[in-house]
């Protein structure tokens, strides 16, 4: 009898282990798939944060764009202006020149105006690239200053015929360019190079102006 009482009480106590073993690995799963559904919850959440972040970044973009290319126009302007302000008060710049006491290689008058409309908008990218990498700080300095003496020129030169403030003017430019090409090299070399043969041109429009004096 007593061995009869003993082996039921301990198939009981073995049936009640694994029962409770089961009970425990079917708890562990439960929180496995809970966890898991929570995480797959979770997904859609962080993708719509990825979505907004990504949203704002395209309208970032698309301000700074738009912004660019306003920019970019205002530097046409300014390109435009100086042209247009050197102009001002000079009727007949190109008979006044026909006129003159010239070198054997001054070019004909009707290059001026290709080579400083091609010049021009070159002057307009470089300052545009300068600026899209630097803002509107210290390298836009002499570039303004070159700008405002190259406005200052054709009135000197054609409107009050002053031979030799023209040639001050000019050699002023020169060195204004000069610093504009340094100051670029260092922060956007593309729009250094892009003011290379605006450079060169004044460099031949500089020996011709003082030829010019000399002659007349």
């Amino acid at each position: 009898m007593p061995a009869e009482v003993v082996q039921p009480a301990g198939g009981d106590q073995a049936g009640q282990a694994r029962a409770d073993h089961d009970r425990v690995q079917a708890l562990g799963h439960s929180r496995s798939v809970s966890a898991l559904s929570a995480a797959h919850r979770g997904l859609p959440g962080r993708t719509a944060g990825q979505g907004q972040g990504m949203a704002v970044m395209v309208g970032t973009r698309r301000g700074r764009s738009a912004r660019d290319w306003v920019v970019l126009g205002g530097f046409g302007l300014a390109a435009f202006a100086t042209a247009a302000v050197g102009g001002f008060g000079v009727r007949d710049a190109a008979g006044e020149y026909a006129g003159l006491a010239r070198p054997a290689w001054a070019p004909p008058s009707w290059l001026f105006g290709p080579v400083w409309t091609v010049l021009y908008v070159m002057i307009a990218v470089a300052g545009w690239l300068a600026w899209r990498r630097v803002g509107w700080t210290w390298p836009l300095v002499p570039y303004a200053v070159q700008l405002v003496l190259n406005a200052a020129w054709t009135p000197i030169f054609f409107g009050l015929g002053a031979y030799g403030l023209a040639t001050a003017d000019i050699v002023a430019l020169w060195f204004a360019i000069g610093v504009t090409v340094v100051a670029f090299w260092r922060v956007r070399r593309a729009a250094a190079w892009l003011l290379v043969p605006y450079w060169a041109w004044v460099s031949y429009a500089t020996a011709l102006t003082v030829a010019i004096w000399r002659l007349n």
